[in-house]
């Protein structure tokens, strides 16, 4: 059974580059674990760690003969630096595997070295599924790290052009609770949300009004990427009072078109990473 989606994992060649811009341009308390897996898995990971939601996970290829270094390599020489995979925890990862599998998943054999398994993007809507352990990642911010101004992730939103068979995947062959399909006129998309028992809430989108300024970034992403992990949502208490100290440290953060209190971080400034800053 799946028990959470612990985090979201963005992949980059410049790792102090990104942890540098979480933890100090966004502020965001942030955990670098490479001393312990470089040597177990040829990559740099660290770890962001703000309170609620899902974490964000930061990770870079360093030891070429390391499969999860090759793995994150073959994913930047493809796709170029960005959203990566999205973790989901289950008390047995394999056992977990055998079921998902049987329900039509196309589950990867066991990474080595890995403590989790794998679910092929062929059969997620454009999205690597990675089952870990529970708790598989426990470390927290030290005592009397400042509170972040943000939030963990709240919504990982996925850009399909299916709605009908992704909701069936994330619902039925993840066994994750999914509400049933709603349109949403104001960003011209309709939506599936689907609830892990802890961490932050999937968004699955498809396209229906192009017109509405949201719908028409999410189609002109469809039409030059496939599906797959579109944006990550994070909260404040006032996003828009958060816009004019972003700027000045050289984040690319605007007011988004389709809504006066939100604000998004393009791209370019989050290591191919488009983050949307909802109030909450």
């Amino acid at each position: 059974m799946i028990t959470g989606m612990p985090r979201i994992a963005i992949a980059t060649a410049d790792f102090q580059g990104i942890v540098d811009t979480f933890r100090n341009r966004l502020g965001i308390p942030v955990i670098d674990a490479s001393d312990d897996t470089l040597p177990s898995l040829g990559a740099r990971i660290a770890m962001c760690v703000p309170e609620g939601g899902s974490n964000i996970e930061l990770m870079s290829p360093e030891v070429p003969e390391a499969p999860l270094c090759q793995s994150l390599q073959r994913f930047l020489d493809r796709r170029g630096q960005g959203l990566f995979a999205l973790m989901l925890e289950a008390p047995d990862p394999d056992a977990e595997a055998e079921v998902l599998s049987g329900r039509g998943l196309n589950v990867l054999p066991l990474m080595a070295g890995a403590g989790g398994r794998d679910v092929h993007p062929n059969s997620t809507h454009g999205v690597l599924i990675r089952v870990y352990p529970v708790n598989s990642f426990d470390r927290k911010a030290p005592p009397g790290t400042p509170a972040a101004p943000l939030s963990g992730v709240q919504r990982v939103i996925i850009a399909v052009k299916d709605l009908q068979a992704a909701a069936q995947v994330y619902g039925e062959r993840l066994g994750l609770p999914a509400d049933t399909p709603a349109l949403d006129a104001i960003r011209g998309v309709e939506r599936v949300l689907v609830h892990p028992p802890s961490g932050g809430t999937i968004e699955l989108i498809a396209v229906r009004d192009r017109t509405r300024p949201f719908a028409a970034a999410v189609a002109a992403h469809l039409d030059a990427n496939p599906e797959g992990m579109y944006a990550l949502v994070l909260h404040a208490p006032d996003p828009r009072a958060m816009l004019e100290g972003l700027v000045a440290q050289g984040v690319d953060a605007r007011i988004a078109a389709d809504a006066a209190d939100v604000v998004e971080i393009g791209r370019g400034s989050m290591f191919g990473a488009l983050l949307r800053i909802e109030r909450g």
